[in-house]
């Protein structure tokens, strides 16, 4: 059984995000990238059905510029088997990403999808869902726990009132949540083999894909500072600040 899994570099969750001067983004020159945290765990989580004999093969999909390839390479020094890498220097939307891997899945034909839940840069956490509409597959979307079994996935999902269970038909696609698993740091001999790992190269147009924004950003500003607190002598007074100062109630 194949699975393939989707990897983003995005700006590393340690780095202080600034944003650019002309309010066009943020600042992303001299920034540290890294893998996609969400995207390390589903990483993680083919790594071990491969290791659990479930799994023949994980793939590993990438789509950006070429620094891109950096991405792929620490998934397959965690474990994956091959990469391929959709290079475009293109802003990229949850709908295109989604439709760059339905055409990826056609042509490798993978029994089971997973991605993260969401990138930590634009938190659409829509890409999964979008991709299963695409192809017309089971969902199971924030995973905390998975057990592949003969033809289905039991996806447990963290929901309000506490976990809830569902049982798919494979194929299927799966969004991982940050209690699924904890991801494996690389060790050296699995970097230096990644280095022989192949990486496969493709662009939108060789896929038969519009990857053109559907949406344009028309400003982006740092939330405002939060003010010093006040205190209060009565209830009264709470209620009468809240309703006429902060107009909440």
């Amino acid at each position: 059984m194949k699975v393939l899994v989707a990897v983003k570099r995005v700006v590393d969750y340690n780095v202080k995000i600034r944003v650019k001067a002309d309010k066009t983004g943020v600042e992303t020159a001299n920034v540290k990238f890294s893998m996609n945290p969400f995207d390390e765990i589903a990483v993680e989580e083919a790594v071990r059905l491969k290791e659990a004999g479930k799994a023949t093969e994980v793939v590993v999909v990438s789509m950006g510029p070429a620094q891109a390839q950096e991405t792929i390479r620490t998934a397959l020094a965690m474990g994956a088997d091959r990469g391929i890498h959709v290079q475009t220097d293109a802003e990229l939307q949850p709908l295109a990403v989604a439709k760059l891997l339905k055409a990826i899945v056609d042509k490798e034909t993978p029994t089971l999808v997973i991605v993260g839940k969401q990138a930590i840069d634009d938190d659409c956490s829509q890409t999964g869902q979008m991709l299963s509409a695409l192809l017309g597959w089971s969902q199971g979307t924030f995973a905390s726990k998975v057990d592949l079994k003969d033809g289905t996935v039991a996806v447990t999902r963290e929901v309000d009132g506490g976990l809830e269970t569902v049982d798919l038909k494979l194929p299927a696609v799966v969004t991982t949540d940050l209690r699924l698993n904890e991801p494996r740091y690389a060790s050296l001999p699995n970097i230096m083999k990644a280095k022989k790992k192949p990486i496969e190269p493709t662009t939108p147009d060789a896929l038969g894909v519009d990857v053109a924004p559907r949406l344009a950003t028309l400003k982006v500003e740092e939330p405002p500072k939060r003010q010093g607190g006040k205190k209060v002598g009565s209830i009264a007074e709470l209620v009468d600040k809240l309703k006429n100062e902060a107009r909440v109630i």
